[in-house]
């Protein structure tokens, strides 16, 4: 999505289809689809009826844009997310963050998988991300200045702390074990080598994947608060004598999901108490 006109002709029809603009937003990582039944009186549009986006081509990634209520909080998920190892340029990648935001939303949660590197991690484990490395060699900031965006936004804090303040006391509300730790970035598809892993081990990382650092960027240099949630679905390469395949990070997905749903909803539901107090005001 390069071209202005497809931007509004994107965020024009989004809004012809789901009426009121919602606040907030969450992006599905792998597994995560689950949390889709959760939303009341759901409205859907896939990315390839949305001008401009093409289709997923990822499985686990459903592409699709769901609007509706969770927890109280009127939300759009992102079910499925475009990712630059299907042959898409990086204005592509982060269309739907900037749609988001062009539709109101000022708050946005990420969810993604990812294999640890910090052996303390192990599947199933949920960690909120505290920092970010981006390693896909490349920025959707490059070219023109769009509108609404700052060219050089601070990235000293990346994640919003009183949106990460939130998250942490809902896990602990909900007895929810959260670590914390940064994620590392990688273009994909192949998993990383065992070299690779000690070389993002010695820069700080602490899980890695293929996605989200991007999401950060284009979100930050909108403005958008941040926060974002990675389900540990394996030990990275080295770590374990495991072969690595995307099915295994499906079925831990959909097994460990349920915990990471209840975090999600949970937040969604103070984030709808937030709203209402706002409203009240």
């Amino acid at each position: 999505m390069t071209a202005s006109g497809d931007m509004e002709r994107a965020v024009d029809a989004l809004r012809g289809v789901a009426g009121s603009s919602p606040r907030y937003a969450i992006v599905l990582g792998s597994g995560l689809g689950g949390l889709i039944e959760q939303v009341a009186d759901p409205i859907e549009v896939p990315f390839k009826e949305v001008p401009g986006l093409p289709d997923t081509t990822v499985s686990g990634h459903s592409g699709r844009f769901v609007f509706g209520t969770l927890a109280g909080a009127p939300v759009v998920l992102l079910a499925g997310r475009l990712h630059a190892y299907e042959g898409h340029e990086l204005d592509q990648l982060v269309a739907p963050i900037r749609i988001l935001t062009r539709l109101g939303v000022d708050t946005v949660l990420l969810t993604n998988a990812s294999g640890s590197i910090d052996t303390r991690l192990r599947a199933g484990d949920i960690v909120l991300v505290d920092d970010q490395i981006n390693l896909t060699f490349g920025s959707p900031l490059a070219g023109p200045v769009l509108e609404d965006e700052h060219r050089f936004p601070d990235m000293s804090a990346p994640f919003d702390p009183g949106l990460q303040e939130m998250v942490r006391s809902v896990a602990e509300k909900l007895r929810i074990r959260l670590f914390r730790g940064t994620y590392a970035g990688m273009p994909g598809p192949g998993y990383e080598t065992a070299a690779e892993v000690r070389m993002l081990a010695s820069l700080g990382a602490d899980m890695v994947g293929m996605s989200t650092v991007l999401e950060v960027i284009a979100a930050r240099a909108s403005g958008m608060r941040v926060a974002a949630l990675s389900l540990v679905t394996n030990r990275a390469t080295g770590l374990s004598a495991e072969v690595l395949s995307h099915d295994e990070v499906l079925a831990v997905g959909a097994e460990a999901g349920g915990r990471m749903i209840e975090l999600v909803t949970g937040i969604a539901k103070e984030l709808g108490r937030v709203t209402a107090l706002e409203r009240s005001d």
